[in-house]
C-alpha cells in the first residue's frame, strides 16, 4: 500500500516560520502523486538591519531545525527538501556538505537543498559564469559568492536587497526584481541565480529567460527540480522555465 496522494513520493519541506513563498511555489511544481509536507522552523521575525542581524538570524535558524526535522518525520516522507537558502551556503562548501550530512544521519532520508541544487543546475545548463540576486545583507552575499567559488564558479556581480526582515522577503514586487535583473545582466555572464526562497520568483525566473536570452534560475525550481530528479522522476513542467520543461 502507497499513500492515496503521494503514491510516486512525499516530499517532507523544511521552511522558515516566516516563509510564505516556498509552500505555494512548491505546490505549484508538483507533479501528480508527488506531495509536500510542510514543517516549520520556528523563528521570530527579526528586524534585518545589519550583518549582526542577519547572522542571528544564521543562528536562530539552526538552533530550531532539528525540531522541525523531527516533527515532519512521522508522516513517513521519502525525501527531505530544504526550503532554506542562505543556510545551507553558510561557511562555503564544506559546511554545506557537513550540514547535509548532519540531515542524513538524522533522518535516513536522501535530501536536497538549495547550494547542492544550484550546482547540479548550473552543471546540467552549461552555467560557469554567474550573477547573483539575493534578498540579504552583505555578510549573507559573502557566503554565497565564497560557496559558488568554491564550487568552480566565476561570480561576475551579486546584488544583495537587504530586505529589512525575513517576512518582507515576500514583499518584493515583481517591478523591483525585474530591475535588479537588468541591473545584474551582461554579456561577461552565462546565467543569474536568484537564492532566498521566500523571494517568489519562480514564473518570473522563466519569463526573464526570454527577454534576456540565457538561464534564469529561481532557487525554488532548482531546489523542487533537484528533488524531482533525485527521486527518479522525470516530469517536465511548464512554466518554470528551462530547467524544469527541459532537463
Amino acid at each position: 500500500m502507497t499513500d492515496s496522494l503521494g503514491w510516486r513520493h512525499k516530499f517532507a519541506v523544511l521552511v522558515p516560520s516566516t516563509n510564505t513563498s516556498v509552500q505555494p511555489e512548491f505546490d505549484a511544481m508538483r507533479p501528480v502523486g508527488v506531495t509536500n509536507h510542510i514543517s516549520r522552523i520556528r523563528i521570530p521575525n527579526i528586524p534585518l538591519n545589519d550583518n549582526a542581524d542577519f547572522q542571528r538570524l544564521i543562528e536562530l535558524i539552526a538552533a530550531a531545525q532539528d525540531e522541525a526535522v523531527d516533527s515532519v518525520m512521522s508522516c513517513e516522507p521519502d525525501r527531505l527538501v530544504l526550503g532554506i537558502s542562505a543556510e545551507t551556503f553558510w561557511d562555503g562548501l564544506q559546511a554545506s556538505r557537513k550540514l547535509k550530512a548532519h540531515l542524513e544521519e538524522r533522518t535516513r532520508l536522501p535530501v536536497s537543498m538549495g547550494s547542492e541544487a544550484c550546482d547540479r543546475a548550473f552543471r546540467a545548463l552549461g552555467v560557469k559564469t554567474i550573477a547573483v540576486l539575493t534578498p540579504y545583507q552583505p555578510v549573507g552575499d559573502r557566503n554565497v559568492e565564497r560557496f559558488f567559488e568554491e564550487s568552480g564558479y566565476r561570480v561576475k556581480r551579486i546584488k544583495g536587497l537587504k530586505c529589512a526582515s525575513p517576512v518582507h522577503i515576500a514583499h518584493v514586487s515583481e517591478a523591483q526584481l525585474c530591475a535588479a535583473l537588468k541591473e545584474l545582466d551582461g554579456d561577461d555572464v552565462d546565467g543569474i541565480i536568484q537564492v532566498g526562497t521566500n523571494l517568489a520568483m519562480a514564473r518570473l525566473a522563466a519569463q526573464a529567460e526570454n527577454w534576456l536570452a540565457k538561464p534564469v534560475i529561481a532557487i525554488n525550481t532548482a531546489i523542487y527540480w533537484d528533488a524531482l530528479r533525485a527521486s527518479g522522476i522525470p516530469d517536465r513542467v511548464a512554466g518554470f522555465g528551462t530547467l524544469l520543461e527541459r532537463h
